[in-house]
């Protein structure tokens, strides 16, 4: 009883739009008949008799969709199939309930003549088919809808999965390229290798806590930057220097990404303290990374998988895709701001 209820309420304005409509036709059937307007033209019991008939024919339909196990994908051939047998289920059991009650009360003769009998028969067929496509309508929108909710909940389950393993190759790569700093920092200078480890360990934690989430805002993530060239700047001195021009308290990216980009300067570009490279990133209604560029010789045996992995992430989070501008001096990447609500 319970979960009848609880069906009833769920589908409560179906269950009112079917009382309205068949009110209503109660109403036009009346008034063609009479062809008068009285008191009894609006009286209500004929819409508890069209719910009983469309709850009889709705209860077929029903049962018949559980037999038939219809998936998800549907052709239009099987509905008319379970429609057609539905309307013919519906209608014998019609003819059963009315002879039952016929015999009940001794009008058979009145109520089974030819004549009664077609009239009942095609008015029958005719309620069966408009409610039917009522409840098909109806069921088939929220099947419809149930699916696509799932589609929905299997990409974005996928998504993150993607991003999950995106990331877990970031952190690694993090970690190998500022290792090998350290390596030579401590053949070269003992004391700045020291410094290094210490800044690089903190900084460690930040890319470690950040890694557990999908974005992260934009503001944290300029901080980040900042003190990550400081850290690149015990190994390089003044060779490579960053500005950040604006700020955006709304704005989220890709955790790391700022990191990266400025990885990717520093790994592609040769930079002394008499000619340095120079990192602005602009914050708009997009962060633009832009670096002056000196490449190494070796720059273009460099697959740049850190950055295809990180447009990836975007792909998944965004319509708006990164944008790579090279020329012969200069070096930007343009990335979108993230809506909030993906937090």
């Amino acid at each position: 009883m319970k979960n009848l209820l609880k069906r009833i309420y769920r589908n409560r304005f179906f269950i009112l739009f079917i009382m309205l409509f068949a009110y209503v036709q109660s109403i036009y059937i009346r008034l063609s008949i009479w062809e008068k307007v009285n008191i009894y033209i609006f009286t209500p019991e004929a819409i508890f008799a069209s719910l009983f008939q469309s709850g009889l024919l709705f209860l077929i339909i029903i049962t018949l969709l559980k037999r038939s196990q219809l998936s998800d994908v549907f052709s239009t051939s099987e509905i008319l199939k379970l429609f057609g047998l539905s309307l013919i289920l519906y209608l014998v059991a019609m003819k059963i309930s009315g002879l039952l009650i016929s015999f009940a009360f001794g009008t058979i003769e009145r109520n089974f003549n030819q004549t009664t009998f077609l009239f009942s028969l095609l008015s029958e067929f005719l309620d069966g088919l408009i409610y039917g496509s009522f409840f098909l309508g109806y069921y088939f929108y929220h099947k419809n809808k149930r699916h696509q909710n799932r589609i929905f909940d299997y990409h974005k389950a996928l998504s993150e999965m993607r991003i999950h393993q995106l990331k877990s190759q970031l952190n690694p790569h993090f970690l190998f390229n500022n290792l090998n700093v350290l390596d030579q920092l401590i053949e070269e200078d003992k004391d700045k290798a020291s410094n290094f480890l210490n800044e690089f360990a903190e900084i460690y934690r930040y890319v470690l806590q950040s890694s557990e989430k999908k974005i992260i805002s934009l503001n944290e993530e300029l901080d980040f930057a900042q003190q990550y060239i400081r850290l690149i700047q015990h190994k390089f001195g003044k060779a490579y220097q960053m500005k950040v021009e604006g700020r955006n308290n709304t704005a989220y990216i890709v955790p790391l990404t700022l990191q990266l980009l400025i990885e990717n300067a520093i790994q592609h570009n040769l930079a002394t303290e008499e000619n340095p490279v120079f990192i602005n990133i602009v914050v708009s209604d997009n962060i633009r990374v832009v670096n002056n560029t000196n490449l190494k010789k070796n720059s273009k045996l460099t697959n740049g998988r850190a950055l295809i992995n990180l447009k990836e992430q975007y792909k998944l989070l965004t319509q708006s895709p990164i944008q790579v501008q090279q020329s012969q001096d200069f070096f930007s990447v343009i990335i979108p701001n993230i809506n909030v609500s993906l937090r």
